[in-house]
């Protein structure tokens, strides 16, 4: 079967020759149109961030044409597009970090991917939220056609953070209990079904809330060893009891004062690992944490994985998240789909999380 460059349309010019129906093809140049977010200053995404239509260019050797299905706004993107984020960006630019969609068309150099292939964007700042875009073959990825919308939209980022952080620091699946923060997050959740899949004991903090019960519920049906508060944390005699045995592993994306309650409870020579601040409060570190237990911390961001990773590294990741998520022991977060003309309503959701889950907007560009 063949493909129709979507830059071209095709005529048919129908002739006679000595009675003869001869047909003869010509191929007339015709506009393919991508309407797409972009910013060119930073600031505030709601003010800065603008809606346009642009031609996509012609295909070179190494490229892919891809139609967009969905996007999820991060708050990596936010961060971003307000100037914080430590990425070097030329503006203007387009945001917008991973996604899932369909090849349209492929380079005439591209082998290993077909028009009608679904694929993943595999590397940062591509620029996912638009309907049509060329990118180079290298930062797409061929996944399965069953994989749900939902994980392969947002499985670069999560599930790989989540992955990484439980497999490069502790070896928790030699028996070791997890403890984290923020655990309603969209890693949150990735690492409560990652540590329920490998076996790993995990004990979930959350902020207090109304909704709490029904929180603890839905975290506990991921896979969930135990949800506490952050007040419950603080008197609670799991570990001393030895109903659990101490966390050697925590992972910490809130800061400040939890940050500091998770290191109490850590297990002598444990490790903390911090991958965020929403609290946007500094992490204190007891003098006795150091001295007389040893405990270590660390920092993780997924984009500098990346930059240093083998390809096999990589792909060993990759085949084990997809394995999890093929076997429906790996969800994507609670989402909601937003149509591409709401766009402001997926940054104001990403600017002031709502919702007992931490629900994540996932741009449609299907509708």
């Amino acid at each position: 079967m063949s493909f129709l460059r979507p830059f071209q349309k095709l005529i048919f010019n129908t002739k006679y020759i000595n009675a003869s129906r001869t047909v003869t093809f010509h191929y007339i140049s015709r506009n393919l149109m991508s309407k797409s977010l972009y910013y060119s200053e930073f600031g505030d995404p709601i003010e800065v961030v603008k809606f346009r239509e642009v031609e996509v260019p012609p295909l070179k050797s190494q490229e892919v044409l891809v139609r967009m299905l969905a996007a999820p706004v991060n708050p990596a993107d936010i961060n971003t597009i307000q100037g914080k984020y430590p990425v070097n960006i030329k503006l203007p630019i387009i945001p917008g970090n991973e996604g899932v969609g369909i090849v349209e068309d492929i380079g005439k150099e591209i082998s290993g991917i077909c028009p009608g292939d679904r694929v993943i964007i595999t590397k940062p700042a591509q620029g996912t939220w638009r309907n049509v875009g060329v990118f180079e073959k290298d930062v797409v990825r061929v996944i399965p056609n069953d994989l749900g919308l939902i994980e392969a939209a947002t499985l670069t980022v999560n599930p790989c953070t989540a992955y990484r952080m439980l497999s490069d620091f502790k070896p928790v699946k030699d028996g070791h209990v997890v403890i984290q923060n923020g655990a309603n997050s969209a890693c949150g959740q990735n690492v409560i079904q990652i540590c329920k899949a490998w076996g790993i004991k995990n004990i979930n903090i959350v902020r207090n809330r109304p909704e709490i019960n029904e929180l603890k519920k839905y975290l506990e049906s991921l896979g969930a060893t135990m949800v506490l508060t952050e007040e419950e944390l603080r008197s609670t005699n799991i570990f001393k009891e030895n109903i659990v045995s101490r966390p050697a592993l925590a992972l910490n994306c809130v800061g400040g004062k939890s940050a500091l309650e998770l290191s109490r409870h850590l297990e002598k020579s444990g490790v903390m690992v911090t991958y965020g601040a929403m609290s946007r409060e500094p992490i204190s570190i007891p003098n006795a944490a150091l001295i007389f237990k040893n405990i270590s911390f660390h920092g993780f961001w997924m984009t500098a994985w990346n930059e240093k990773a083998s390809m096999t590294e990589k792909e060993t990741m990759m085949k084990d998240i997809l394995t999890l998520m093929c076997e429906k022991k790996l969800k994507g977060p609670v989402s909601k789909m937003v149509k591409f003309e709401n766009y402001r309503e997926a940054l104001a959701n990403a600017l002031t999380t709502q919702g007992f889950t931490g629900c994540k907007y996932i741009l449609d560009f299907t509708s």
